[in-house]
């Protein structure tokens, strides 16, 4: 069982720092965090992580922590991590 300093992965991402960061400053969402399926960890990484600009990446994880407390357990409106599926490049581009 993961203890409140574990920081449980993705299947396919692993945790970047500035989302280690935010989940290390908030026990409630480190909580929501590690009780997610290893499949939805790895989709709200993808989805903070794909994005191109700083300011729209930082507006993710700040929206992640908010979506955790809502009880919702994948992005919303997120057709998928295309790294683990080839078909969800024709969203993403290369």
């Amino acid at each position: 069982m993961p203890t409140k300093t574990t920081i449980s992965s993705g299947t396919v991402h692993r945790v970047p720092n500035d989302l280690r960061v935010v989940l290390h400053s908030n026990d409630e969402v480190l909580s929501l965090w590690n009780k997610l399926t290893p499949l939805a960890r790895n989709e709200w990484i993808c989805w903070v992580t794909i994005v191109k600009k700083d300011e729209t990446r930082a507006k993710h994880l700040t929206r992640l922590c908010d979506d955790l407390r809502k009880g919702k357990r994948r992005p919303c409106c997120w057709p998928g991590c295309p790294h683990r599926r080839p078909n969800a490049h024709k969203w993403f581009g290369n």
